[in-house]
């Protein structure tokens, strides 16, 4: 029997808290890749990058160690696979803080605004943390999907730290 836990984080807001208009911007943002080696193929619009591959829009960075974009669909559409051990993204939300994104796979589709991590996922945002074997996250809605591997225990993992306790004002 395949073992698929799927978790809806309905608290995503918890997690992923800030707001998403520092993600807007970001998507109006040209997108750059610059990498040591790219090849491309104009008749069936697909491009390799590899090596200390870095692909930027506003900001939001993804590092790889290959990344192949298939822009068949036309303009605004490209899908960016990165690959790496792991591939890494990161972006500033609103509040200034830094989502952080691990997979040996990751897939960024550009028209959908999504993330589709593969192979040791993991996603962290201040303290918290979600990992699993694939996570999906919609990064205009701040929306996740994590699901565990058909291997070992086959779980999803959700960490929230809490905030430090305050020590009251003593009076003197």
């Amino acid at each position: 029997m395949v073992n698929k836990i799927k978790l809806h984080v309905l608290t995503a807001a918890v997690l992923l808290s800030a707001s998403a208009a520092a993600i807007n911007k970001d998507f109006n943002e040209p997108i750059k890749v610059a990498s040591k080696y790219q090849s491309g193929d104009g008749i069936n619009k697909v491009s390799i990058f590899r090596e200390n591959v870095k692909i930027t829009q506003g900001t939001l960075s993804i590092d790889a160690d290959e990344v192949e974009v298939n822009a068949e669909q036309g303009k605004g559409r490209e899908i960016f696979i990165a690959k790496g051990e792991p591939a890494e993204y990161q972006q500033t939300m609103a509040d200034g803080s830094r989502i952080r994104a691990l997979a040996n796979h990751i897939e960024y589709q550009v028209d959908k605004r999504t993330l589709t991590l593969k192979g040791n996922a993991e996603l962290h945002q201040n303290s918290s943390s979600v990992s699993g074997d694939n996570i999906e996250f919609n990064m205009e809605k701040e929306q996740l999907v994590a699901q565990g591997s058909d291997d070992g225990d086959g779980r999803v993992e959700t960490i929230f730290q809490p905030e430090p306790k305050k020590k009251p004002v003593q009076e003197k």
